[in-house]
C-alpha cells in the first residue's frame, strides 16, 4: 500500500495524540512468529520466515465520560523460498502495520489512520470482506489495514451505525479483482439491529476502481475507471444452534457484460457437542456468481465448508477445516495441532490441496497451503 495524503495526515494527527497523551504509561506488547513449510513434492523445507509486530499503545480518560487512546504496530518480516540449496529467494518487509488514534465516548467514538475495519456473520466464507484479508485457515488472523476514518455510534438498544470514508488504499482488499484508482476516495456505512435472539445488519460501500490494472485478458472497458457499489444483508441468531446468513450484491458501472453485477451468499451454521471437552462444529455454504443482470445466470462458484474443533486438556488443541469446490471439483484439507505454554504458542500443520487455490486468492497466505505439505510455526506473545 502507497502511502498517501492520508497516511501522512494521520501520522501527524497520532503523533500530537501521542503527545497529548504522553503523561500517561504506554502499554507495549508484540508478536514474534517463525515457522518452516516443506512439500514432497518440492523440497523438504520449501519456505521458512520470521515476523515480529511490535505494538504499542497508550490510553487517557479525559473526563469521567470521554477517553482517548491510540495504537501503533509494525510489520517486520523476513520469508524465504527454497527450490533447492543453490536455488533460494529472500524477500523483507517492513511497514506500519496499525497507526490510528481514537476519541470515544460511552456511545460514540471517532478513529483515524491506518486500521481493521471488519463485520459480518460468516466464518469461513465472507461475502462482506470487504476491507481485510483473513484467511480463516491462518493461526494469526494476520491482515493487513486499511487508511480511513471510522465513526460508530452506539443506541441504548445495542443497534449501532457505522459510517467511513477510506484514501488512497489501493492495494487489493477482500474480493476485489482491481484495485481503487490511485487517492481514491471510498464510503460506506453500516446499520446493525438487535433481534430477538441476534442481530442483522445492512452494509453499503461505494468506490472507484482501476481497470486499467487488470489482467490483458479482463480489460475490455471502454473506461479505465468504473464506479462500484455495494449492498449487502447479514443475519444471525442463537436457537441452541448458531444459525447465520450473509449476502452481498455488487454493481458496477462497465460494458463488459460478466463483470456487471456479482452477488454472493453465504448460509452457516455451528454448535458445540456435549462429549468429552466440547467438540464444536461449524458448516457454510457459499456461492458466488457473475452476471449481466443483477439476478440473471451468469458464471458460477459453488463452495461448502466445514470445521471441527477439540480442546485436548489445558494445553493442547486440535481443529480441522475442509473446503469442498463443486465448481472445480477440488478438496481442500488442513489439520492443526496446537499446544499452549503461558506465552508460547506451537503449532503443526499438515495440509492437502490442489496446486491452483481458487475459492479466494486473496486471501492472505493463500498460497502458504497450496498443495501437499506441512507447516510448523512457533509464536511467541508479550
Amino acid at each position: 500500500m502507497r502511502p498517501g495524503s492520508l497516511s501522512y495526515f494521520s501520522t501527524l494527527l497520532l503523533l500530537t495524540w501521542l503527545n497529548m497523551l504522553f503523561s500517561q504509561t504506554a502499554t507495549w506488547r508484540g508478536q514474534f512468529s517463525g515457522w518452516l513449510s516443506g512439500s514432497p513434492e518440492k523440497t523438504l523445507i520449501s519456505k521458512a520466515g520470521f515476523r515480529y509486530v511490535p505494538d504499542v499503545s497508550i490510553k487517557k480518560a479525559l473526563n469521567s465520560h470521554l477517553f482517548a487512546d491510540a495504537e501503533i504496530s509494525l510489520n517486520t518480516q523476513v520469508a524465504g523460498k527454497f527450490k533447492s540449496w543453490e536455488n533460494q529467494q529472500f524477500e523483507g518487509k517492513f511497514k506500519p502495520y496499525r497507526l490510528w488514534a481514537r476519541l470515544a465516548g460511552n456511545q460514540f467514538e471517532v478513529r483515524i489512520g491506518l486500521q481493521k475495519i471488519n463485520f459480518g456473520s460468516a466464518i469461513l466464507f465472507r461475502p462482506l470482506m470487504w476491507f481485510d484479508r483473513i484467511d480463516p485457515r491462518d493461526p494469526l488472523k494476520l491482515t493487513d489495514g486499511v487508511y480511513g476514518l471510522l465513526l460508530r455510534y452506539y443506541f441504548h438498544n445495542n443497534a449501532n451505525i457505522w459510517l467511513w470514508g477510506l484514501y488512497d488504499n489501493n492495494d487489493l482488499k477482500g474480493w476485489e479483482i482491481a484495485p481503487t484508482e490511485d487517492k481514491g476516495l471510498e464510503f460506506g456505512g453500516r446499520l446493525q439491529l438487535p433481534i430477538f435472539v441476534g442481530e442483522i445488519g445492512f452494509s453499503y460501500h461505494h468506490r472507484r476502481a482501476d481497470f486499467s490494472r487488470l489482467p490483458a485478458q479482463v480489460a475490455l472497458s471502454n473506461t479505465n475507471l468504473v464506479d462500484e457499489n455495494r449492498f449487502a444483508f447479514d443475519a444471525k441468531v442463537d436457537i441452541e444452534i448458531g444459525l447465520w446468513v450473509e449476502a452481498s450484491i455488487m454493481q458496477r458501472e462497465t460494458n463488459i457484460p460478466f463483470m456487471k453485477y456479482q452477488r454472493m451468499w453465504t448460509i452457516g451454521a455451528d454448535y458445540t457437542f456435549g462429549m468429552g471437552n466440547g467438540l464444536t462444529a461449524l458448516a457454510e455454504f457459499f456461492s458466488r456468481e457473475n452476471s449481466t443482470e443483477i439476478f440473471g445466470a451468469g458464471d458460477r462458484i459453488q463452495l461448502i465448508g466445514s470445521s471441527l474443533n477439540y480442546p485436548i486438556g489445558l494445553l493442547d488443541q486440535l481443529s480441522g477445516i475442509y473446503y469442498y469446490d463443486w465448481t472445480n471439483r477440488d478438496n481442500y484439507l488442513l489439520l492443526n495441532w496446537q499446544r499452549t505454554y503461558d506465552n508460547w504458542l506451537f503449532y503443526l500443520i499438515a495440509f492437502f490441496n490442489p496446486e491452483t487455490v481458487h475459492p479466494n486468492q486473496t486471501q492472505t497466505g493463500g498460497n502458504e497451503f497450496s498443495g501437499n505439505g506441512f507447516q510448523l510455526m512457533l509464536v511467541f506473545n508479550h
